[in-house]
């Protein structure tokens, strides 16, 4: 067998392994192997396919990293409505569901078989398969049209590309329209907020709002760096295949690699469905996700039919909802907050309340147009929902309970820090302070340099941080690797060893991993995953600087707005001085291993445009070929341009390479060499 054979062969192994491996983790929670085995798994797997794109497949657990961003979303229309659910609120309004279902049937009904799942707090999506093959996604939208979001669903690793046949199992159909609730989990919601606030930008309000968030990017490459998963619970149009019963169709979705809650019950009784509901209740803040109800549906599919439905929900199923997390409180004061970007966010000062065992006192209220939509005044009685770990949020104004005496908030023109002038940017829906030497500014961006995951400088808290500022100490993130014992340690709350400390740590800090420290220089929407893709990519801080927002597109994972904001950050002179002062004070990025490549001498520094259409490979895939082996790839043909690369029907770009006599390759010189 031939040595091409043999890798090809491994790459149809990996694949396969890596899809029984995603089943196991997200359909069976029965995870076999580690995480860093999964990985070790992944990167073979994607080194190969590097090595030999001739060998590239569209539905490869690989090729979940994004898609060139999209204008709009197309619509997406649902051959069988997606239609929303009845609400009941109490025992007593299921046993009426019950009976109305009893009454429908009549006698053959008394025993109703049912079948009981979490109602996921989620946004609704169905997935559309042919002949096993992902050929589509979209939003539930009013029901019978939503958006098409299948570049997202795309990147979702929980939504297998391709169904599983199991062994004893049905193969799947040629044709399913799957169901499900694509979700985030809270842990992920809290990492995921607390890498946004880091990265300058304004936390999500609840995972909800972040799941739908996420999936409704036209930047898929956004939605691929978002912990997403997704529970299946329904069916809209099979062909091939029929089921008899919910219960076997959840059971027969799981052997096909959909994941299925595994709390989904089959109920004998409606009060077993009932029961299911109370255990739920009690422990939903243990939940890793965040769930409002319980669904509850009717078992037999037959049934199902025979009850059709009303103008908008099904008559066969109810959705009975949890008690939600919400108290009554008044709105105190309105402050605003100045972050490190200089974003001004209002926060609501409430009476103190009690809710889900956790005392409230504060709540974001995002922007002034959030304020705006929900009339929230200073002095106004609220309601305010806590589920689980998510931000306190004011859900409703009282307005019947207002006395007159209510004040109107409004952004203020100066900022309550520094003083200086509040603008509202072009497109955003946010205030900021202008002004880069603002005191709480500063502090906020010092506090992220000084991070964790950033620099990592052990005792540098933020009261320290705070009187460092204070004392005019520190105006900079350079100022600090410029500190002394002498100075610090007749500080209020500071010693000789602590101050002995404090500068052994900064010392100890300059050796710092280069994705740590584009982290740490706060570069709007640039949190550690994007700081770890642009180390990856480029290995050495001045390539990540001199980078162009084209090259830095071609980036999986890396879309328009973020290379916007990249190359925009690495352009301002006030930015380079500070990263000069900064490797001057002895701060030394590691430069990072190169990502996995074979350097090509035909390749290294060479300037490499594709043009037309590539028949077996993107045009980006080919770049990222390119690059791999030390090209720089660009987009317009100029004499500095070694090679082009032209697919069908190129155009003006080839006819000027052929007037200053550069090197023309087709696309099946380019993929031999």
């Amino acid at each position: 067998m031939e040595e091409g054979d043999d890798i090809r062969r491994r790459i149809e192994v990996l694949r396969e392994t890596i899809r029984r491996h995603d089943y196991l983790y997200y359909a069976l929670d029965a995870p076999e192997i580690s995480d860093t085995d999964y990985d070790a798994l992944f990167r073979e797997l994607r080194e190969l396919e590097t090595a030999c794109p001739q060998w590239a497949s569209p539905d490869s657990p690989t090729q979940r990293v994004g898609f060139p961003p999209l204008e709009e979303f197309a619509k997406f229309e649902h051959a069988v409505p997606m239609l929303s659910l009845e609400n009941a609120m109490s025992e007593s309004e299921v046993m009426e569901f019950a009976g109305r279902i009893q009454k429908l049937l009549g006698d053959e009904a008394k025993a109703i078989e049912t079948v009981a799942e979490p109602k996921m707090d989620g946004l609704a999506v169905e997935v559309l398969y042919e002949d096993g093959r992902m050929a589509g996604a979209g939003t539930r939208g009013d029901g019978f049209v939503g958006e098409d979001v299948t570049l997202n669903v795309k990147t979702i690793r929980a939504i297998p590309l391709q169904l599983l046949t199991s062994p004893g199992g049905p193969p799947p159909p040629r044709l399913l329209a799957a169901r499900c609730e694509v979700y985030m989990d809270k842990k992920d919601f809290d990492a995921l907020n607390r890498n946004r606030e880091a990265s300058g930008e304004p936390p999500f309000a609840n995972p909800r709002n972040a799941a739908a968030g996420s999936l409704r990017q036209l930047d898929s490459g956004v939605t691929a760096g978002r912990p997403l998963k997704a529970f299946f619970y329904g069916v809209g149009i099979i062909e091939g295949h029929a089921f008899e019963t919910q219960w076997e169709m959840l059971q027969t979705l799981k052997t096909w690699g959909l994941p299925v809650n595994p709390l989904s019950r089959r109920c004998g009784r409606m009060g077993e469905a009932v029961a299911l509901f109370d255990g739920l209740a009690r422990n939903r803040h243990a939940l890793p996700y965040e769930a409002d109800g319980v669904v509850i549906k009717v078992n037999r599919l037959d049934w199902q039919r025979a009850l059709g439905e009303k103008s908008r929900s099904p008559r066969w199923a109810v959705a009975f909802k949890f008690q939600p997390d919400v108290g009554e409180t008044r709105v105190r004061d309105i402050l605003v907050q100045v972050g490190r970007t200089g974003v001004l966010t209002p926060v609501a000062m409430l009476e103190p309340l009690a809710i889900g065992g956790v005392t409230v006192q504060r709540a974001t209220l995002h922007n002034q147009d959030e304020i705006e939509r929900k009339d929230i005044r200073v002095g106004d009685a609220v309601m305010v929902r806590r589920a689980g770990e998510v931000i306190p949020e004011v859900v409703e104004v009282l307005r019947s309970q207002r006395t007159g005496d209510e004040v109107p908030f409004v952004m203020p023109r100066q900022c309550p820090s520094c003083g200086g002038e509040v603008v509202r940017l072009p497109d955003e829906a946010v205030h900021k302070c202008l002004n880069s030497h603002c005191p709480d500014q500063v502090k906020a961006a010092l506090w992220h340099f000084a991070g964790r995951d950033a620099m990592n400088i052990e005792g540098l808290g933020r009261e320290i941080m705070s009187l460092l500022v204070d004392e005019g100490l520190v105006r900079s993130a350079a100022d600090l690797f410029r500190l002394e014992v002498e100075a610090l340690e007749n500080l209020p709350g500071l010693g000789a060893k602590s101050a002995r400390n404090l500068v052994a740590a900064l010392n100890k800090s300059k050796s710092v991993s280069l994705s740590a420290f584009l982290f740490a220089l706060g570069i709007y929407h640039v949190g550690s995953r994007v700081a770890q893709l642009l180390a990856d990519h480029f290995g050495a801080l001045d390539l990540a600087m001199s980078a162009t927002q084209e090259e830095l597109e071609r980036i999986p994972g890396i879309g328009r707005v973020v290379a916007a904001s990249i190359t925009g950050y690495f352009a301002d002179p006030a930015h380079r001085k500070l990263i000069e002062e900064l490797l001057g004070a002895g701060v030394a990025p590691t430069r990072a291993e190169a990502p996995p490549a074979v350097r090509s001498t035909l390749w290294e520094g060479k300037t490499v445009v594709f043009t037309g259409t590539l028949e077996s490979l993107t045009r980006q895939d080919a770049g990222r070929l390119a690059v791999a082996r030390g090209a720089r790839v660009t987009d317009s043909v100029s004499r500095k341009t070694n090679i082009v690369v032209a697919g069908k029907e190129a155009g003006s770009k080839l006819d000027k390479a052929r007037s200053l006599g550069i090197t023309i390759m087709s696309e099946e010189e380019f993929l031999k060499l």
